[in-house]
This record gives structure tokens, sequence and C-alpha cells, in this order.
């Protein structure tokens, strides 16, 4: 059996695997179309900054609508979709904002963190 396949099969928490995994990678594109471009702010004219962030954001799509699209065939519902996607995107977002952009570490993004966990606690429990 392939790995795709194999993730398949896989729920985490009632949420198939396949949705997760391709969500995250999805989020790893989208903040880097999303921000990776202001490194280089001062030395790159925004068109260009903006052509590249669509290009980038084109691989977020590829794997956003399947990752989507499975999980809603799986039952997972439209709300529970978007508090994973925020959850996710804050998962891959505070990482890259401290080491790729060296933004230093804030206790908001922990008490944002514990936001979405109440997020999740409330979208989920029903």
């Amino acid at each position: 059996m392939s790995i795709l396949g194999a993730w398949f099969g896989q729920t985490v928490f009632g949420i198939p695997l396949a949705t997760v995994l391709l969500l995250t990678a999805s989020n790893v594109f989208m903040t880097i179309a999303w921000y990776g471009h202001l490194r280089h702010a001062a030395t790159t004219p925004w068109l260009v900054a903006a052509l590249v962030s669509w290009g980038i954001a084109l691989f977020e799509y590829l794997l956003q609508v399947p990752a989507n699209r499975i999980g809603h065939a799986a039952g997972v519902s439209l709300a529970q979709l978007k508090i994973l996607q925020e959850v996710i995107t804050l998962s891959v977002f505070v990482p890259f904002a401290i080491f790729v952009m060296h933004e230093p570490f804030k206790l908001d993004y922990l008490w944002a963190g514990l936001c979405l966990v109440g997020a999740v606690y409330f979208i989920f429990r029903s």
C-alpha cells in the first residue's frame, strides 16, 4: 500500500490524516506566500513580490482544496475544517515568524494558542 493510500484510512481525533497533513503542507506554502516576501521588501518591487507570492499560493491551493474535500467527505463540518485550519496556521506561523523572520517569541502566541484550544473544544464537542 502506498503512503498516500495509508493516509486515507487513518484519522486523528476523527479527522482524516490526509486532511491534517495536506492542510499542514498547504499552510507552509501559504505562510511563505503571505509573509516570505517581507524579508526582501526593501529590494523587491511589490509587483514582483505579488507575482511570486501568487505562484507559491498555487501550490497552497493544490493541497488545500483536496484536503478540505477529503475532510468534508469524511463528515468533518465546514466550521470544524475552519477551526482546524486556524490551529494549523498558528502552528506553522509561529515557528516561521521566529526561525525564518527572526521575530522575538511573544507570550501572545501562547495566549492565542490557548484561545484556539477553546475554539477546538467548542467546535468539536458535538
